[in-house]
C-alpha cells in the first residue's frame, strides 16, 4: 500500500470520527508534503530513519511549533496503519517533537477594547466585537453561529467546538442589546448570526472576521495586533482575574485537557507587567 492510498483509508477513518473540514484540510497539506519530501512510497519501505531524515531536512526551514504539527500528524498517520494492521511495526513510534518555548498568550488590556468599541462604525462591529470579548469563542465556533442557536433569555448560546462537541458559553446584557440591534437592522432571511455586508444573504467566513477586526484596529489606531483568538485570550485572562477558578475556565474555553488552561495561570504575572509597562 503506498502513502496517497493510506491517506484516503485514514482521512475516511477520521470522517466518521467527526474531525472537522478544516482539521481535513490542514492534514491533507501534511501529507502533501511528506509525500513532496519521500515520495509516494509502499508504506512497508518507510522506516524510522527515513522519517528522521526527511523531518531534519524541514527543520530548517520550519518553526518548532509547525515542525511538531507535522510530528504529530505522521505518528497519527502511522500509528493508524499499524493499528489497522496495513503495517506489522510503528516506524514513527519514536519521533519525537522539537522542544519549544513557553508563550504566554497575547491578551488586550481594557484600554484597547475601549479604542476599539469606540472605533465601531456599524451596528455589525459592535456586536461581533462584543460577542468575542464576552464569550471567548473560537472564531470557527462563532462563523458556525446562527441566530436559532441564542438563548435571549440567558444570554446563552450553544456553540459547536471542536470535535463537534457543543458546549454553553454566555455573553452579557451589553453584548444583548448590541446583537438585537444588529439583528433588528436586518432585512435578510439568512439563518447565520452574522452575515456579510455586500451579500447579507452570506454566512460571515473566518478570513471576513479576521479582516473587520483589522480594519477595526487600524481605525482605533491599536498598537496591539488585533484577532479574533486574541479575544479569547483576553476572555481568559478577565477571568482570572475576577478570581475563577481554572477547571471553570476549561470548561468556559471548551479545552479538553486541563493542561491547555493552565498557560493561562502565567497570565497574572504578565497582566501585572503589561499594565506596569503601558502606565509608568
Amino acid at each position: 500500500m503506498i502513502l496517497s492510498e493510506l491517506w484516503r483509508l485514514y482521512e475516511a477513518d477520521k470522517r466518521i470520527q467527526g474531525f472537522s473540514p478544516n482539521t481535513l484540510k490542514a492534514y491533507a497539506l501534511q501529507l502533501k508534503m511528506l509525500v513532496r519530501e519521500l515520495g509516494d512510497l509502499d508504506i512497508s519501505e518507510i522506516t524510522l530513519n527515513l522519517l528522521k531524515e526527511c523531518l531534519a531536512k524541514q527543520s530548517d526551514r520550519l518553526k518548532p511549533s509547525s515542525l511538531g504539527h507535522r510530528i504529530r500528524f505522521v505518528r497519527s498517520l502511522f500509528r493508524f496503519a499499524y493499528e489497522e494492521t496495513y503495517l506489522t511495526s510503528n516506524p514513527s513510534l519514536m519521533l519525537r517533537e522539537p522542544k519549544m518555548e513557553k508563550r504566554i498568550p497575547k491578551f488586550l488590556i481594557e484600554e484597547d477594547v475601549i479604542h476599539l468599541k469606540i472605533s465601531c462604525q456599524s451596528l455589525r462591529e459592535r456586536a461581533l466585537l462584543e460577542f468575542l470579548y464576552s464569550t471567548g469563542c473560537r472564531v470557527g465556533e462563532v462563523e458556525k453561529l446562527n441566530i436559532e442557536d441564542l438563548n435571549w433569555e440567558n444570554c446563552s448560546a450553544i456553540v459547536n467546538g471542536k470535535g463537534s462537541k457543543q458546549r454553553e458559553v454566555y455573553f452579557t446584557t451589553e453584548c444583548k442589546v448590541w446583537l438585537k440591534k444588529y439583528l433588528a437592522s436586518r432585512e435578510d432571511s439568512c439563518k447565520a448570526l452574522f452575515v456579510t455586508d455586500t451579500n447579507p444573504t452570506r454566512r460571515m467566513a473566518i478570513p471576513t472576521i479576521r479582516w473587520a477586526l483589522k480594519r477595526l484596529a487600524d481605525r482605533g489606531e491599536l498598537k496591539a495586533n488585533v484577532y479574533p483568538h486574541r479575544f479569547r485570550h483576553t476572555y481568559a485572562c478577565q477571568l482570572l482575574d475576577n478570581g475563577a477558578p481554572l477547571d471553570f475556565i476549561q470548561g468556559m474555553l471548551g479545552h479538553e485537557k486541563a493542561s491547555t488552561t493552565l498557560i493561562y495561570a502565567q497570565l497574572r504575572g504578565e497582566r501585572r507587567r503589561e499594565l506596569y509597562r503601558r502606565y509608568f
